[in-house]
């Protein structure tokens, strides 16, 4: 008889524990699928916005958010960092020649858009108090920015910073006019 209870004990596991994995499997199957998309698409109302959250929320930025999306590049910017942004305000770019921003975001210069853009971007946190006259920055496109401070005032190839904002994967510097990267060829 004690066999037999044993039996009907580690039977009645058995049974319990397939019933438990297959309710397991269940739950599984019924978790809904990552929606598409990179981190950009993470929603997130409580924590300190990304370099490009703060882009998004600027007024004065809505020219660089659309090349950045043209630039397919809001997701690169969206992540973990850390990322010193030299974010030219509306007002810089409308002072490139007519027609150059229009001619940029066109799908066939999307390579040239993306130099452009990596030639704002430093990888690594530089904050105001370590910017020294004359520092040179190699940007993500490989080509160096040079950062001067006169009279407390900051520049960067002679655009002058405005202001600051400070993200939760960097640091923006609002600048008055768009960085062009050297012409190598």
């Amino acid at each position: 008889m004690k066999n037999y209870l044993i039996v009907f004990v580690f039977g009645v596991l058995a049974f319990s524990c397939g019933q438990q994995s297959a309710s397991s499997e269940n739950a599984a199957s019924s978790v809904a699928a990552p929606a598409e998309g990179g981190q950009s698409t993470v929603q997130d109302d409580t924590s300190n916005p990304d370099v490009v959250r703060i882009a998004v929320g600027s007024k004065d930025h809505t020219t660089l958010v659309a090349a950045l999306k043209a630039a397919e590049y809001v997701d690169a910017l969206s992540n973990a960092g850390p990322f010193t942004v030299f974010a030219p305000t509306d007002a810089a770019f409308a002072a490139l020649p007519a027609g150059t921003v229009e001619n940029l975001v066109k799908p066939e210069n999307k390579e040239t858009l993306r130099n452009i853009l990596e030639y704002h971007v430093y990888v690594g946190v530089l904050n105001e108090n370590m910017v020294r006259d004359g520092m040179k920055l190699n940007q993500v496109n490989l080509e160096n920015v040079t950062l001067n401070v006169k009279d407390g005032k900051i520049t960067v190839n002679g655009a002058n910073v405005l202001g600051t904002a400070r993200g939760s994967n960097g640091i923006v510097y609002i600048i008055d006019a768009v960085l062009l990267p050297p012409d190598n060829k």
